[in-house]
């Protein structure tokens, strides 16, 4: 089962509400996308802590619904 863009930017917004979120489906088949997120809670974390704060407001549905997520994530300048 795909899962819609706004699905994802959504979710991500509802944990990040001050994110900025772009999302771009690699394929055109809901499955594989690519996300830049820019949120102040991820100042001060690894890379690998901000993907896991992600993957943790995306709720399970990786692996599941969304199976492939390519995630650039950042602090505000």
């Amino acid at each position: 089962m795909a899962m819609a863009a706004t699905e994802i930017e959504q979710m991500i917004k509802e944990a990040f509400p001050d994110a900025t979120v772009e999302i771009q489906d690699l394929r055109g088949d809901g499955d594989h996308y690519a996300a830049i997120v820019t949120s102040s809670a991820f100042k001060g974390k690894s890379r690998v802590q901000q993907h896991q704060m992600v993957y943790a407001a995306l709720k399970g549905k990786m692996g599941g619904q969304l199976h492939a997520l390519a995630l650039t994530t950042s602090a505000p300048a």
